[in-house]
């Protein structure tokens, strides 16, 4: 998109040279993907974020820590670009990094330095060091300058840098380095030229742009169109999907209203092809629904771009409306070309055509409606809700539900504004205007030809110019519509991100730590300090050597938390894949894909690993096989765990990983978290009591006390920073107590302080003996030489190094230095940076060598092999490591903690909860203003029909409210339950009770709401068996519509497949309700249907509960005499008898217990995760 602002075309030189520069080369037709959609990796990720910014003619970019994920030889280069770019180019450029390395700090001119809010120093690079010198502060040797300059303004890192031996040390706060800083000769330099005002004759007249956006309207708009068309031809299975769904829609709904099964001599043969074409018109329009959840989908990428200046609104919507028009069109082409003639609608061809372009306008109309939803809601749940609240009122006050001249006064005015009204009166004004309904009438209706009787008995206008007023009306509501979806789009901003703050300040916070220390009976968990032995790196292999006690952090702290030390090797491990097709596009003929080559190694107790690598060199699909991650491609080779073979089910009981996407519930906080994980995943030895302490230190010791009640929120939303969700991340897998640890990129994402106090909490770790293995990017020096063992990756998953570091990274240095061309380390260079510089592809490429190769030819690949088979035989007398029961905790106690969890992430979620509870108010008040006391007065037939009416759209809207709000919700923690399920935390069908159970309280809420106000607004017999009927069958119908969305989200790998397939299913179950065509007037082989038709038996119950007994005449013009009972009517017109009651009460829970079973089955038998 950027880079077409650069140049007049789809790609070009400046677009190539920085996916060079960027190493994307690699990845240019590989899809982005997402946490359940294979992609590019983290890293690659973060630098097409880098990219798109780039390619454009910006020359004042800000650019926020662009080195998050990369390895510190790709951020060296993109550095080394963007300062070329700023000195040829003149641009001005701020960057901020975390960890910076050396040697990419050099590359810089001027330094920021920021903390609490205040800038402690800005100015050229040189004078820095300088400047906390003259403050008594001095950078030792072997000390990353960046790093040192983040640490020195510390409160607790700032001790050891002084140097002033005649001055006691104390510490210096931030504002006071701020006002020295203001002092020295570089700050008043700076003084000095702010208070001078810009000379405007030395700049270019041509400096600023005169143009908002980079290119002309119809370029943008050519732009946005093309990139629409290819998003669409990416997502072309949904709408594939979706054609389909409407196709066999279509051809049931034909086979129901078959053209041999009506007539056109009565009213009531009429009232069956109203009842078509209201069906036709309600499957078109809400075809539609799926736009919403598209929308609000892809809102962050837009306003990003929207506020990046990438286009305006109206670039990217129009593309929208137009890309959608040819399948709008299709969408009512085949309702019309299926039906109109089967069906046996009035057969000429100009009302053939006029059908259609009915439809076509109320599909447009509807579209451009949900479009506006969603960008206004700007939440699924949100939009979703509210826009069911006006679809519910469009529906019910458009002539059909409920007559024109039945509608109270108060609510007229939505008819007249209902688009639903005037696309019902085009369609049937079209069809019964036609001469062959102009047969004679003499019935009770003031016409004089059926056709008029059909309309007048309905409230239908019967003048031919209301259709083409109707047509208008439509396309005027699709241009309002899609226009103010675009006047949303420019205006509205994404729902306000709430960021966690401090809970507590520090000294808060230890002092509480020290009460609650003093105040304890037993010592808490703990991990030793930093300065004492590390355990010996020869541990035993022997499942009989047991840890039982831990050194402390302070004196007097410590908790026996028992854990095995393990080993783990791997030999000859390969990894495929299938090959992508844009591959084999390319001409690639293999069918398989190889990320992992004959990898071989091992990981030991009290040895940590570094597993290092460009982007793309397969360090996390290594770390994800031997985690047992994977549920993709195929794996060969051989893995122990202390010489046995690795069983998955036991392995995840002594294994942590903590992943490189911090996956978390949105709505519960940092030390629920924790306590949720050590709940279930600590033995049921260890007491409640006990575990809290350890829980309690674990967020000491990782820093996260601060935060400790802070809500956790969504990435990049709200809740807590990336930092602090990093930290939490490596809690939860340490509050395991586990004896190997896998961490893929622990400081990815973390300055250098906070790096310096994971890799301590991670040295820590290792200290106690456990294994653990961390991939790493652009490691500093300090980060680096604190790993014993480095297993160094080439792109294409070769080892090409694994080994000791030695003293100052002395063996890695050796051996690299021993292979012919490469170039020494220059003194003081960061080994890490020189070892990936060194080994770079460009650098085989320029000597002509294969470092894989030249490793095993090595004795060091000799020796490491000798290692590895050591390693795999057990050692005598040792046994097979097993569990007697594959989690930790019982199914009960499982179901508890997760029941623990849903019920306080769904108490702290308002747009969910709070939101389907007011809509429910609303709908109840809507329904009870408008059949304003109706119960009392049912004095015609179609009295009852409007009864019918409002109780089939409630359970139509707030069933498909219920089911489409819930989706979105399961969804999110699905994310979730992937993690913790690969975690080994829980078994499925417990997890799956607790997520079923927590709805039924918040749902007995719902429906005490809606029917104290509707059971009391429309007066029903206020008897306590009807009351209690009418709230149990409104009961479990919210239930079971409830469960039927989690189900669907169970049965298909994405929430948007999840909403088409619900609104499928609602599109049939809408059909076969018995409202719009009566299930006696369904042909027989249709009508078996009905009975499996959950609206239809809600209908049945709510219906029949409160009007099966009533013995009152009603006017019924269709029977000799004119009057029936209310009993006789339901009975024979509708075959509703209330001595069923008992059986339509177990079909409920029949409906009820089956959604659920379907749930907990996909649950425990269907993983959507490709990893």
């Amino acid at each position: 998109m950027k880079a077409i602002s650069m140049e007049g075309q789809k790609t070009s030189i400046v677009t190539d040279y920085i996916m060079k520069i960027l190493g994307l080369d690699i990845c240019t037709d590989t899809l982005v993907g997402d946490q359940m959609r294979r992609g590019i990796s983290g890293g690659q990720r973060k630098r097409v974020t880098t990219g798109e910014m780039l390619v454009g003619p910006a020359k004042a970019l800000f650019m926020d820590e662009i080195s998050t994920g990369l390895d510190s030889s790709t951020t060296f280069q993109i550095v080394k670009c963007l300062r070329q770019t700023v000195h040829v180019m003149d641009a001005t450029m701020v960057v901020s990094l975390l960890q910076p390395q050396p040697e990419t700090f050099e590359l810089f001119d001027d330094i920021i330095i920021l903390s609490e809010g205040q800038i402690v120093y800005q100015g050229p690079r040189e004078f820095v060091l300088d400047f906390f010198s003259s403050m008594g502060f001095k950078c030792p040797e072997r000390k990353s300058i960046a790093d040192f300059l983040q640490e020195v303004i510390s409160r607790k890192d700032q001790a050891q840098y002084w140097v002033h031996e005649s001055h006691p040390y104390r510490y210096i706060p931030v504002k006071e380095f701020s006002e020295a800083f203001k002092l020295y000769h570089v700050g008043k330099k700076l003084q000095e030229e702010l208070t001078v005002p810009f000379d405007k004759s030395k700049s270019h007249p041509a400096a600023l742009s005169t143009r908002r956006y980079g290119l002309a309207g119809k370029a943008l708009l050519q732009a946005c169109l093309s990139r629409e068309w290819i998003l669409m031809k990416r997502n072309s299975f949904l709408h594939i999907f979706k054609t389909c769904q409407a196709t066999l829609v279509t051809i049931v709904a034909l086979t129901i209203f078959l053209r041999t099964e009506l007539h056109q001599t009565t009213v009531a043969d009429g009232n069956l092809y109203v009842g078509a074409l209201f069906f036709g018109l309600i499957l078109v329009m809400f075809n539609g629904f799926s736009e919403m959840a598209m929308v609000v989908s892809r809102l962050p990428v837009f306003y990003k771009e929207r506020d990046q200046l990438f286009y305006p609104a109206w670039a990217y919507s129009i593309p929208v409306v137009i890309i959608r028009l040819p399948l709008s069109l299709l969408e009512s082409l085949i309702w019309v070309c299926l039906t109109y003639y089967t069906i046996g609608f009035t057969p000429e061809p100009s009302r053939f055509f006029r059908q259609l372009l009915v439809l076509f306008c109320v599909s447009q109309m509807a579209s451009g409606l949900f479009r506006l939803l969603g960008s206004v809601g700007r939440s699924t749940i949100i939009a979703s809700t509210f826009g069911s609240f006006i679809l519910m009122i469009i529906f019910i006050l458009g002539g059909f539900v409920i007559s024109k001249d039945r509608i109270p006064n108060w609510w007229i005015w939505c008819y007249w504004v209902s688009p639903l009204m005037y696309g019902q009166n085009g369609l049937v004004i079209n069809e019964f205007l036609a001469d062959r309904w102009n047969k004679p009438y003499s019935g009770s209706v003031d016409a004089n030809t059926v056709g008029i009787a059909v309309l007048k008995a309905r409230g239908f206008f019967t003048e031919e110019r209301w259709y083409w007023i109707s047509v208008g009306v439509l396309i005027g509501f699709a241009i309002i519509f899609n226009g103010l979806f675009i006047v949303a789009m420019t205006y509205l901003n994404p729902l306000n991100k709430r960021r966690t703050i401090l809970l507590h300040d520090e000294e808060t916070v230890k002092k509480g730590s020290k009460e609650r220390n003093k105040n304890a009976e037993f010592p808490s968990a703990g991990w030793p300090s930093e300065g004492e032995d590390k355990v010996n790196d020869t541990f035993p292999a022997s499942n009989d050597f047991i840890v039982t006690g831990i050194p402390s952090l302070e004196q007097g702290r410590g908790m026996v938390l028992p854990f095995q030390p393990l080993s783990i090797t791997f030999n000859s491990i390969n990894y495929y894949v299938n090959m992508p097709l844009e591959m084999k596009k390319q001409g690639i003929l293999e069918d398989r894909l190889q990320l992992l080559k004959d990898v071989t190694g091992g990981f030991r107790p009290g040895i940590l690993t570094a597993l290092v690598g460009v982007s793309g060199a397969g360090k996390t699909t290594l770390l994800d096989v031997l985690a047992g991650r994977k549920t993709t491609g195929t794996i060969e080779g051989d893995i122990r765990i202390s010489g046995f073979p690795k069983k998955q089910k036991t392995f995840s009981r002594i294994s942590g990983y903590c992943e490189q996407n911090d996956i978390h519930s949105p709505n519960v906080t940092v030390v629920e978290s924790l306590t949720y994980s050590a709940w279930l995943r600590l033995p049921k030895e260890v007491d409640n009591r006990t575990r809290m302490m350890f829980v309690e230190e674990v967020m000491e010791l990782i820093e996260l006390t601060s935060v400790k009640d802070a809500l956790v929120g969504l990435p990049g939303v709200n809740g807590l920073s990336s930092e602090q969700r990093k930290r939490l991340t490596i809690a939860v897998e340490l509050v395991a107590n586990p004896s190997i640890i896998f961490m893929d990129e622990p400081t990815s994402g973390l300055d250098a302080r906070a790096a310096a106090i994971v890799m301590r909490t991670v040295r820590n770790t290792v200290n106690t003996g456990r294994t653990v293995v961390c991939t790493i990017h652009q490691p500093s020096i300090d980060i680096f030489e604190s790993f014993d063992e480095l297993l160094l990756l080439k792109r294409g998953g070769e080892v090409i190094y694994a080994g000791s570091l030695g003293v100052n990274s002395c063996k890695l240095i050796e051996y690299f230095q021993g292979i012919p061309g490469i170039q020494p380390i220059k003194e003081g260079y960061n080994p890490a940076a020189w070892m990936l510089d060194v080994s770079s592809p460009s650098a085989e490429t320029c000597l002509n060598i294969d470092f894989a190769q030249i490793y095993r030819n090595s004795s060091l690949f000799l020796e490491n092999k000798a290692r590895v088979e050591e390693l795999s035989v057990p050692l005598s007398g040792s046994k097979e490591l097993s569990f007697s029961t594959k989690y930790s905790q019982s199914y009960f106690e499982q179901f508890l903690a997760c029941l623990w969890k849903q019920h306080w992430s769904y108490w702290r979620n308002p747009d969910y909860n709070a939101v389907r509870l007011l809509f429910t108010f609303a709908i109840g008040i809507l329904f009870g203003t408008v059949f304003w006391n109706l119960g009392q007065n049912l004095k015609t037939v179609q009295d009852v029909f409007n009864l019918i009416g409002a109780t089939f759209s409630a359970t139509l809207f707030l069933g498909f409210t219920n089911a489409n709000t819930v989706e979105p919700v399961v969804g999110i923690e699905r994310t979730v339950f992937y993690r913790e399920r690969g975690a080994g935390m829980y078994s499925e069908l417990p997890y799956a009770f607790a997520q079923a159970a927590i709805e039924v309280p918040y749902i007995f809420i719902q429906t005490l709401i809606y029917v104290f106000l509707v059971f009391s607004m429309i007066k029903f017999q206020w008897a306590a068996v009807n009351f209690l009927y009418f709230f149990f069958f409104m009961f479990f119908t919210f239930l079971f519509f409830t469960y039927y969305g989690m189900m669907c989200v169970a049965i298909t790998p994405n929430v948007y497949f999840a909403a088409i397939i619900s609104s499928a299913f609602f599109t049939f179950w809408n059909l076969f309700s018995g409202f719009i065509i009566p299930r006696k007037s369904i042909p027989v082989w249709w009508r078996w249907y009905c009975w499996a038709d959950p609206i239809q038996w809600s209908i049945y119950g709510l219906i029949t509960s409160q009007l099966g007994e009533i013995g009152s005449p009603i006017k019924n013009p269709d029977i000799v005499g004119g009057y029936q009972s209310v009993k006789d009517f339901l009975k024979d017109n509708l075959g509703y008898e209330h001595d069923f009651l008992g059986f339509v009460a177990v079909i409920h829970l029949g409906f009820t217990a089956i959604f659920l079973f379907v749930f907990f089955y996909s649950i425990k038998k269907i993983n959507f995760q490709k990893r």
